[in-house]
């Protein structure tokens, strides 16, 4: 354990900021489950593509807020993107 007052603080702020950014990134993995949930089950499209909106901006915030790196964003919702492209035609 730490004996610096400083260090201390740095010890309570990473932990706070560690069950943040964990309740985050299950936010981001939560929605990205419900919409391939929802492209499996056979959802209208409507549905659908409103997922996919909410899930792309789940994960730019992420990106935001330095969570998830901004090629590992562009590289999931590109895969998303292809996996509804079908239904927005």
């Amino acid at each position: 354990m730490a004996n610096i007052k400083s260090a201390k603080k740095r010890v309570r702020q990473n932990e706070k900021r560690r069950v943040v950014n964990l309740n985050r990134k299950t936010a981001v993995k939560s929605s990205i489950k419900k919409l391939m949930k929802a492209i499996e089950t056979g959802e209208p499209k409507e549905k659908v593509v409103a997922l996919f909106n909410e899930t792309q901006s789940v994960l730019m915030r992420a990106k935001g807020k330095g969570l998830i790196h901004k090629n590992a964003v562009a590289r999931k919702v590109s895969r998303l993107s292809k996996k509804i492209a079908p239904l927005r035609s």
